[in-house]
């Protein structure tokens, strides 16, 4: 999710989008039009690249209009304007045109930092953008889809969903604005599985699902369809490497109601559940020997082998045999 700044006035003279998240620096954009076109249907919206502002462009785009229309001017990519151009943003910074809203995007990082601070120091409104690699991030990002429609939906049914659809946060957003509009009342995983059966098999958390349950066949199965249907090889490690962990974390710590365990390991209670459920067969010799199995899958599709799809099927065949290492 888009994070603002407390000056949170869509309408204020300067609006900086920082970070590399296209659906949320494309939102950003929308909201400060949607609220120029609120003031003035005729609002003049100008949305360039760095090759389409040139030296003294701005200035051209920003003079004084004899019938005072509203304008907003985004700048996408500003961390690749020219030096010369740079300038000239800097010089209107200081004083801005009434009735003008500008809005750079900016990648973050070090380059064009420069016009990065400068924005800051004059008080642009600022809305973070940051690029979503974490599982977790997306599971938020999933629940204020959700909330900002009015819509209730389980814990379960979001996890669902973020390991159906990926890392995708336009399809995402999709896929929850697609269940708000066919699904009365609460959604629950029975439903995000109705809608998408075919990609929740081919997921990288339904191949890892399989191998920590022992279902050796399964899991091979849903690891080829995956690498089938385009899933990199090393999302696939990362969800092995995320479901032996949480095996190896909740078999050594103390018992308790999953909402204190959740707490303890960080974990939302839901998952405690699941885990449980997961980990009967396995034993402490076995998590070892599966994380070893893990680390070499990882290195195998990182350059480290010749074949990374043999790789991670050795992977998903030893995580396997460890889940039944009690049995």
């Amino acid at each position: 999710m888009a994070r603002k700044t407390a000056n949170d006035d869509p309408l204020a003279p300067l609006t900086l989008a920082v970070g590399q998240e296209d659906l949320l620096l494309d939102r950003a954009v929308q909201q400060v039009v949607a609220a120029a076109r609120a003031a003035d249907a005729d609002t003049d919206v100008r949305d360039l690249t760095p090759d389409q502002l040139q030296p003294g462009t701005l200035a051209e785009l920003t003079s004084p209009s004899l019938f005072a229309e509203r304008k907003v001017v985004v700048v996408r990519n500003a961390q690749d304007l020219s030096a010369d151009t740079i300038k000239d943003v800097k010089a209107y910074l200081g004083a801005p045109v009434e009735e003008i809203t500008l809005v750079l995007l900016h990648a973050g990082g070090a380059k064009g930092k420069g016009l990065l601070d400068a924005a800051r120091k004059v008080g642009a409104r600022e809305v973070a953008c940051p690029k979503m690699t974490k599982p977790a991030d997306r599971l938020s990002f999933v629940r204020s889809e959700f909330r900002t429609l009015g819509r209730s939906a389980t814990p379960e049914a979001c996890q669902a969903l973020v390991d159906s659809i990926g890392s995708d946060l336009r399809e995402l957003a999709s896929a929850v604005s697609q269940l708000t509009a066919d699904i009365e009342g609460t959604i629950d995983e029975a439903i995000v599985g109705r809608y998408y059966t075919g990609r929740a098999e081919a997921s990288s958390f339904t191949v890892a699902d399989r191998a920590v349950e022992g279902r050796a066949a399964e899991a091979l199965e849903a690891l080829r369809w995956s690498l089938s249907t385009g899933v990199a090889p090393v999302l696939i490690t990362s969800a092995l490497a995320q479901a032996v962990r949480a095996i190896g974390k909740l078999s050594s710590a103390r018992g308790g109601r999953p909402a204190d365990l959740a707490r303890e390991l960080g974990m939302p209670p839901w998952k405690i559940d699941r885990v449980r459920q997961q980990m009967r067969g396995w034993t402490p010799d076995g998590v070892a020997a599966a994380l070893t199995a893990v680390a070499a899958a990882d290195a195998g599709v990182k350059g480290g082998g010749d074949d990374p799809e043999y790789a991670l099927e050795k992977a998903v065949v030893a995580i396997a045999r460890a889940a039944r290492s009690r049995r």
